[in-house]
């Protein structure tokens, strides 16, 4: 009867000063047992605990975040139109992964789309005001100025994927120049010699690695590198019919195509199907990403599995880590914090 009474003296809702009183505590103590401190006794623990519980006590997070100078929040950033991120399986892969891993704290998750000039620039106001802890970058370019305002904000930041070899934030990413080459070796097995390579957005370094892996891959097999074989793509599935008709139109003699994503893969296949080339029978066609259009495409698409989820998971497990360590990022030297994660071919009937 007791709490009931103190409840309502509160206005409905138990009080720091309520919980403190029931415990036989100060407001300090509670304070200090709510936010996890080891300065106190097993036994003060448990009596604040067992107040905690019987008066439904729910901790105001929002103010708590407010005097640690946190907000508890933050943003999933992507600098591509919002029609891209829902057409590819790639970020919807990649944004399970990280609410999957954000879902045991306390953290929100913020979606934020940066396409255009104008978003970008409502994105640099918000991200001035401080009004996240952290901030994830996905799909990003070579030129684009986000990774640099956040180093001047001194906002803790992680990218998927460097923006080249000398990246100095902390990023995840798969092992694109190993999973192109694990691509191109699988095709030569299958006696394949005039191999097209359709690339990604070449201002994207990771889309530059896997021109690097398809290269020399062919350089180790004897066979050099023919320039009229590759032709620029987007990562998207109209970007991959374009080049797929140029490649025949420049190379009809072509006999294996290898797209730097499944969506290419599937914009290929279109134009190949469309020119009477038969897959694999004429021409054999591998992708990258291993996502469900590879599972559903007919013929079942071969595809370098990059564990897009799990880059996700250790993004946010970097994040994290940065926003307790929030030296910028020049003050660590060397320490960069750079995660590459493995790839695996995985053979279908595509080739």
């Amino acid at each position: 009867m007791a709490s009931h009474g103190a409840r309502a003296r509160s206005g409905g809702r138990p009080t720091l000063e309520e919980v403190a009183a029931r415990a036989g505590v100060g407001r300090g103590t509670v304070s200090r047992v709510i936010n996890g401190s080891p300065r106190v006794s097993d036994a003060t623990r448990a009596a604040v605990e067992a107040a905690v519980a019987e008066l439904g006590y729910v901790p105001n997070t929002a103010a708590r975040a407010l005097a640690a100078n946190r907000t508890d929040a933050i943003a999933l950033v992507v600098p591509e139109p919002e029609t891209r991120f829902f057409a590819e399986p790639y970020f919807s892969d990649m944004l399970k992964g990280v609410a999957a891993e954000l879902s045991d704290t306390e953290m929100q998750l913020l979606l934020i789309f940066a396409g255009n000039d104008k978003e970008r620039r409502r994105l640099a106001q918000y991200l001035a005001a401080h009004r996240v802890d952290g901030v994830l970058l996905v799909s990003v370019h070579a030129d684009d100025p986000l990774p640099d305002l956040l180093s001047q904000l001194e906002i803790p930041a992680v990218i998927s994927g460097p923006r080249s070899a000398l990246e100095t934030l902390p990023s995840v990413d798969s092992d694109n120049y190993g999973g192109a080459r694990q691509a191109v070796e699988h095709l030569l097995s299958r006696g394949h010699r005039r191999i097209a390579h359709i690339t990604g957005r070449l201002d994207v370094y990771g889309a530059q690695r896997r021109v690097d892996g398809y290269r020399d891959a062919l350089l180790d097999a004897g066979l050099g590198s023919d320039e009229a074989l590759i032709e620029a793509g987007d990562f998207t599935e109209e970007g991959g019919s374009r080049a797929m008709t140029a490649l025949l139109s420049r190379r009809p003699d072509l006999d294996a195509v290898f797209a730097a994503s499944d969506v290419t893969a599937a914009g290929a296949r279109q134009a190949l199907r469309e020119a009477g080339r038969r897959i694999p029978d004429d021409v054999a066609l591998v992708g990258y990403d291993d996502s469900a259009i590879a599972r559903h495409m007919e013929p079942p698409l071969t595809s370098v599995r990059q564990p897009i989820a799990e880059m996700g998971r250790q993004m946010i497990n970097l994040l994290l880590t940065e926003i307790a360590d929030r030296r910028p990022a020049a003050s660590r030297g060397l320490d960069r914090r750079q995660v590459e994660l493995v790839t695996e071919l995985v053979a279908r009937a595509s080739s």
